[in-house]
């Protein structure tokens, strides 16, 4: 073995020490997260979640069936589908825009328009299927992709957690939110992960709105890393470092 060889490989032996005494250190001097403030689980043989004491009322979204009802014209009730512009069509109404409006607004607004072939029309809306909410998380998570809901949107934890997680290169404290719904006006907005989860504090766990996309970006670290890749490491000699398992005689 040549003297080069020995040198090279008594410097990754070094290095590998470093790092090793490094995190050694670093996992002495972390803390435990304090979660003292928090209560303890109830115990009770069926635990129950809070109900809400009202909920708002819910908003028609792109893809939800609705069935229009008028009793005394049976002839012409008939079941519509809110298309991808908002709107529905009727035998009597054409192009109404009922997205993200109440039921009972929707009903309003067909009153007012069937007063033209009817003196008192009698009409009740009702949404027969909901059609899926969808969430999108990308970024540094385990499992990116969109995901499907019927009924109440996720929130930001639920999403992370059916996205299985954080990675340890994910930003906590500042996570954002996309949120663009059926137009095309994108908001953005941040979140504090770590607080609504490591930091106990349930407060803030947003719920998300239909199509939100959820984007968890590098630390900064995880960003400096990134930039050494593409800047520097790809030009080292592949030789340089093969010490490490070299054998010093």
């Amino acid at each position: 073995m040549t003297e080069q060889t020995k040198k090279s490989g008594l410097r990754s032996v070094s290095g590998a020490i470093f790092i090793i005494a490094s995190l050694a250190m670093l996992s002495a001097c972390a803390a435990d997260p304090d979660y003292s403030n928090v209560p303890p689980v109830p115990t009770a043989a069926a635990p129950e979640a809070p109900a809400a004491q009202k909920l708002p009322a819910y908003r028609v979204q792109i893809g939800d069936v609705l069935d229009i009802e008028l009793y005394l014209n049976p002839e012409l009730s008939e079941t519509v589908t809110v298309r991808p512009d908002g709107m529905i069509s009727t035998k009597i109404v054409q192009n109404l825009y009922v997205y993200n409006k109440t039921t009972d607004q929707i009903t309003a607004m067909l009153k007012q328009a069937y007063k033209r072939i009817l003196k008192n029309p009698s009409i009740t809306t009702i949404v027969r299927s909901f059609a899926p909410i969808r969430i999108y998380v990308s970024g540094e998570v385990a499992n990116p992709g969109e995901f499907l809901v019927v009924g109440q949107a996720l929130t930001l934890d639920q999403a992370i957690a059916r996205a299985g997680g954080i990675k340890p290169s994910g930003l906590r404290k500042d996570v954002l939110i996309f949120r663009r719904g059926a137009g095309e006006n994108e908001k953005v907005y941040v979140a504090n992960y770590y607080a609504a989860t490591q930091g106990a504090d349930p407060t803030k766990d947003a719920r998300l709105a239909p199509d939100d996309v959820v984007f968890v970006p590098k630390t900064g670290a995880a960003l400096r890393y990134q930039a050494y890749q593409q800047n520097f490491q790809q030009f080292i000699n592949p030789a340089v470092g093969i010490g490490a398992g070299a054998t010093i005689h």
